[in-house]
């Protein structure tokens, strides 16, 4: 692991940013393999089913933000792509309830399907997911007496996305279980409805990426940022201490039980300069970001876990790469 002095760091005056290159301080320094290999770590802070946390430490800013690139608009995903409406009394009209449906994020794992061919009028097991939606509104015969709550009044006037069906084309289903192919949240609201509203769709869903339309992106949000770095210059107690804490997020600044202030987790810290602000503290601290140290969040609709998506970036940049120095090897 390098040594403190030797991190490269962005300064964060109060009017400028300091000791930073012609490009805003971010610019790709000589890049060199052997260096590249020896510091680069990656480093998960925390991770569930559908958010990751994570560093990624030692790598250049262009490749930090090919991952993220890769990750919104080229890992691929399902998706329904076309809605066929055999009756919709419902008050959302047609193409509005399709783009709706679209968007509603499906557990199939895109990686055990192909992508469907232009040319092709149907949809094969291998590249296509058929669905239906047939509900219709009823007043509720048995409703009690006074009672004005819609859930007492009428039946079937929210449709949710629990109540899409999946229809298994040809040998699907020995392949994939049921629970693994509908939608990631089944409390989905998709239309509200009254007596005599009804909806008969049917739906397929393919494979695509972002890059085609926002609804084959597999995660919610993609981004990163350099790691904060808070450095206290000179001892600050008493009012002074309270003040600079109040100048950064919560958690960032501390204070022991002398009242002096210490640097907590500077990671917290968003880089508002707010301690510039003051003229008895501002000179208290050097707020500074490491250059190539990404501090990457990424939450996934729910097809894939986060860290899934974050290799099938990496191999997705790989190929990339390969078909790069293979058609660079044809001039040779």
């Amino acid at each position: 692991m390098p040594k403190v002095d030797e991190k490269p760091r962005v300064y964060l005056e109060e009017f400028r940013v300091k000791n930073a290159p012609e490009d805003y301080g971010m610019a790709d320094e000589k890049w060199s393999l052997k260096k590249f290999v020896k510091k680069l770590r990656i480093v998960i802070v925390r991770m569930d089913s559908f958010e990751m946390e994570f560093d990624l430490i030692g790598i250049q800013p262009a490749f930090a933000n090919a991952f993220r690139r890769l990750m919104l608009s080229e890992v691929p995903s399902m998706a329904i792509e076309k809605v066929m409406i055999k009756n919709n009394t419902s008050i959302i009209q047609d193409e509005v309830l399709a783009h709706r449906l679209g968007l509603i994020p499906l557990k199939a794992d895109p990686r055990l399907f192909e992508y469907r061919p232009e040319d092709a009028t149907e949809g094969t097991e291998f590249n296509t997911l058929e669905f239906s939606l047939k509900v219709k509104c009823s007043t509720n015969k048995n409703q009690p007496k006074d009672s004005f709550r819609t859930d007492d009044l009428y039946e079937n006037h929210s449709v949710y996305s629990s109540q899409i069906k999946w229809h298994p084309i040809s040998n699907q289903a020995t392949v994939h279980k049921e629970q693994d192919i509908g939608p990631v949240h089944g409390d989905i609201l998709i239309s509200k409805m009254r007596p005599g509203h009804e909806l008969d769709l049917h739906l397929v869903a393919v494979k695509g990426i972002g890059k085609d339309h926002a609804k084959f992106s597999p995660v919610a949000t993609a981004s990163y940022r350099l790691l904060p770095e808070v450095t206290i210059t000179r001892d600050v107690h008493g009012d002074e201490a309270i003040l600079l804490q109040s100048c950064f997020a919560p958690g960032v600044i501390g204070l022991d039980s002398e009242g002096k202030a210490y640097v907590r987790e500077a990671r917290y810290d968003m880089c508002s300069r707010n301690v510039y602000r003051y003229d008895e503290i501002k000179d208290a601290v050097i707020l500074s970001r490491i250059r190539d140290h990404f501090i990457f969040n990424v939450e996934s609709v729910g097809a894939m876990p986060p860290n899934i998506i974050f290799i099938e970036a990496v191999k997705i940049l790989r190929d990339k790469c390969k078909s790069i120095l293979d058609e660079l090897n044809k001039f040779n």
